[in-house]
């Protein structure tokens, strides 16, 4: 079967499937459908010309890699249109506190809860907890090397789709949202007002002169 007449069935695989399928299913799936096999390489060329296709400016969606597949999802200038048929009810929103805790898990990743915790100052109990019942982050297991083996938290594949993004590597680079400066320590002698007379008694310490 040519790429021609592969595509329509790839593209209605991606236009079915309620969540980003990767090129191994397609290829399974399309191999039994049409009862002969199918080259991965062959799904990565209709792939292209269905990205191809759909990034023209007349069609409201377009053919993204997220989450380590593929899936249909509305271009961003008609974001705010569909968001009026179901209004905010699939809107996951979140706390400040659990937005902390999300970006640190998703900088830091694999991480702790103490880790966590250590960095933010305060306890992660609740903001953890809801993240995990909005399966934005997974436990991934547990760190061996630490103390009593604390679990270890990563982002999900969830928190990906949301993003648009593969893999956490994708995310914004810190020095890319962040205008940080680094503030040094002011020297001692400079703090001293210029208008007083200071000098050192024999302990080292500083006194103003009578």
């Amino acid at each position: 079967m040519d790429i021609e007449q592969l595509m329509p069935h790839v593209e209605a695989l991606v236009f079915a499937s309620e969540r980003p399928l990767t090129q191994i299913e397609m290829t399974e799936v399309l191999g039994l459908a049409l009862e002969t096999p199918v080259e991965t390489e062959r799904i990565a060329a209709c792939l292209e010309a269905i990205r191809e296709k759909y990034d023209a400016d007349y069609y409201p969606f377009q053919l993204k890699e997220i989450g380590g597949g593929f899936q249909f999802l509305t271009k961003k200038a008609f974001h705010k249109t569909v968001l009026q048929l179901n209004g905010d009810k699939h809107i996951k929103k979140l706390s400040t506190a659990a937005m902390e805790t999300l970006s640190i898990i998703a900088y830091k990743q694999p991480i702790t809860k103490s880790e966590i915790e250590y960095i933010r100052g305060v306890s992660a109990d609740y903001s953890i907890q809801k993240l995990l019942e909005k399966e934005l982050i997974v436990i991934a297991g547990r760190n061996e090397n630490m103390v009593g083996k604390p679990l270890i938290y990563n982002t999900s594949k969830n928190f990906m789709d949301y993003l648009g993004i593969n893999s956490p590597s994708q995310l914004p680079q810190m020095k890319d949202i962040t205008d940080v400066q680094i503030v040094m320590p002011t020297n001692a002698e400079e703090a001293i007002p210029e208008d007083a007379l200071v000098v050192v008694n024999e302990q080292g310490s500083l006194k103003q002169a009578s």
